[in-house]
């Protein structure tokens, strides 16, 4: 090694790059920290708009009975027997818990929304919640797809069990 060479780490490294660096460092944890404090979640895509809605109110008859009703037109749409159809029953006691804690009435409508894109979800506009079905796999989707279309008098019999 020669002696008029510079070793190596005698130069002090220059300063624009570090701060620099930590300007960009300072940036970027404000910004997460922004977001976070807003609720923004990047995980989570705004809905697609809702081309279809149906009102309904779910409700159990002291027999045990779920029924499902048309909220605007007070049609009964489907009647369930006990231990009928568990995914419906259980999604709709899940969110019922929370209803009542906010002491919002059982039979208070829901708005089950059909989006642009295609997808499913149940909104409890009282408790400022939505429910994406799709999450549940297609077969518990189309049971409240179904919901969508069906008439009063078709439905009463179906999944009645009697």
């Amino acid at each position: 090694m020669h002696h008029d060479e510079p070793e190596f780490g005698s130069q002090p490294f220059p300063r624009a790059p570090l701060i620099g660096a930590g300007i960009l460092i300072a940036v970027v944890v404000t910004g997460v920290a922004i977001a976070r404090l807003s609720g923004f979640d990047p995980r989570v895509a705004p809905p697609a708009p809702a081309v279809e809605t149906r009102a309904l109110s779910f409700s159990t008859q002291p027999d045990g009975a779920f029924v499902v009703v048309d909220a605007d037109t007070r049609e009964q749409l489907l009647t369930l027997a006990p231990g009928e159809d568990g995914f419906l029953r259980a999604s709709i006691r899940s969110i019922n818990r929370e209803r009542k804690r906010q002491g919002i009435p059982e039979d208070t409508p829901y708005q089950l929304v059909v989006h642009q894109d295609g997808h499913l979800s149940l909104e409890d506009t009282p408790t400022g919640r939505s429910f994406d079905l799709g999450g549940f796999g297609a077969t518990n989707t189309a049971v409240y797809a179904k919901l969508l279309r069906a008439a009063p008098a078709q439905a009463a019999g179906e999944g009645s069990g009697r």
